[in-house]
């Protein structure tokens, strides 16, 4: 559990260091070599006898590889697509979904058939379709090296400011969106980490608890493109009140857990949490590019990532705690409800804020230079007008 806890947790751990990478080298860089070392990773992990090697192979090198493979993934799509980025997102985000609900069976398969160090070596072909696919990228903004290179290809290490471009939190919008999902995050994993132990204690054998799994993918999957299309009609910033939307309702259906006695009350709760899910990963690449521009989004969504992880990281861990503490799951899910509905009312002010911005950002005056230049225009201008009546008069009309 631990080798998993760690993988899960590097994942959005590395994050920040992805998104400095994909600024000096690009997606299709930073995509294959991040597929090559998670396929790396896999594979020795698969000639392992013992734990304790696998918190390196699995836990620490293929986590980092899936890090810098996956980010790229979400950055790539902001280059091609404007208008239907929303909707783009729904798809190419709902590919996780669809292999929740499939991988799981087939890895069973596996397992059964053909042990566990096989099935990690059948899972590389995976990462090699990964690799290969990482050579499609083609990035259509420029990155940071090729601005500092120029057209003679020499690659000089841009200055520290470019390189961590902290510089996104000085926009007020894209500060408070960071505070508030890592708050609402903090009970947003705690359902699906303790869910299927709640329900052995709750029902015991007798209840197909794999059909709550299916569920949560099967409406995750359907909520990334429905609701990936509607953010595609929502003007803004105001995209954001689709993640307050979804975090309400994870909060609520995490309280409502507790309460179902029946399991088909279990099942109603996991279509929604599913589906709500399935809204709030959908958009969140499409609120970075409102929030911070296409040239700064993948440091933004890559700081976002890593402080998820800390949150990500506790939360589960605490709510285990509870449940030891008191011998049963209740108290760790109506407290798991909260978090969301406090990141949800933080993230309320995003559009308010952001409007406020731009109202300033158009206020500002304009700099000596272009004011003289606008003045040098309107001059010539006066000129003209006074000088074709005297031609005019000359010429006899």
């Amino acid at each position: 559990a631990w080798v998993g806890s760690l993988s899960m947790g590097m994942v959005f751990f590395c994050s920040p260091i992805v998104s400095i990478f994909t600024d000096l080298f690009g997606c299709r860089k930073v995509a294959v070599v991040g597929a090559a070392v998670g396929l790396v990773g896999l594979l020795s992990s698969s000639f392992l006898s013992t734990i304790e090697p696998l918190y390196f192979t699995y836990g620490i090198v293929f986590a980092c590889g899936c890090s810098f493979a996956y980010q790229p993934s979400l950055v790539i799509l902001g280059h091609y697509f404007k208008k239907r980025l929303g909707l783009v997102n729904g798809i190419v985000t709902a590919g996780s979904s669809l292999f929740t609900v499939s991988l799981p069976f087939l890895l069973r398969v596996l397992i059964d058939s053909v042990d566990l160090f096989n099935t990690l070596r059948a899972l590389c072909i995976l990462m090699f379709v990964l690799f290969l696919a990482g050579f499609t990228y083609k990035p259509l903004v420029p990155n940071t090296k090729d601005k500092e290179g120029g057209k003679k290809g020499k690659f000089k290490l841009p200055p520290a400011k470019k390189i961590c471009n902290f510089s996104i939190f000085k926009v007020l919008s894209y500060r408070i969106w960071a505070l508030g999902i890592p708050a609402a995050l903090f009970g947003y994993f705690v359902p699906y980490v303790h869910l299927m132990n709640h329900v052995k204690e709750r029902f015991g054998d007798s209840v197909p608890e794999e059909v709550l799994l299916l569920c949560l993918g099967i409406t995750s999957g359907v909520g990334r493109l429905v609701f990936g299309r509607v953010a595609d009609y929502i003007p803004g910033a105001k995209k954001i009140y689709l993640q307050v939307a979804s975090f309400f309702f994870i909060g609520l259906m995490s309280m409502m857990i507790p309460l179902c006695n029946v399991f088909g009350a279990l099942v109603a709760v996991c279509l929604f949490m599913g589906l709500f899910d399935g809204c709030f990963i959908c958009i969140m690449a499409p609120i970075a590019f409102e929030l911070v521009g296409a040239q700064d989004v993948s440091q933004a969504i890559g700081f976002l990532l890593g402080l998820m992880s800390v949150p990500m990281t506790v939360g589960p861990p605490i709510a285990g705690l509870l449940r030891d503490k008191l011998g049963t799951y209740d108290v760790a899910f109506y407290l798991a409800g909260v978090p969301p509905l406090i990141g949800g009312a933080i993230l309320c002010f995003i559009p308010w804020v952001h409007e406020r911005q731009k109202l300033k950002e158009r206020a500002k005056p304009v700099d000596g230079e272009t004011t003289e230049k606008m003045l040098e225009h309107e001059s010539t201008l006066v000129l003209d007008m006074t000088e074709k009546p005297a031609k005019e008069l000359d010429s006899g009309f």
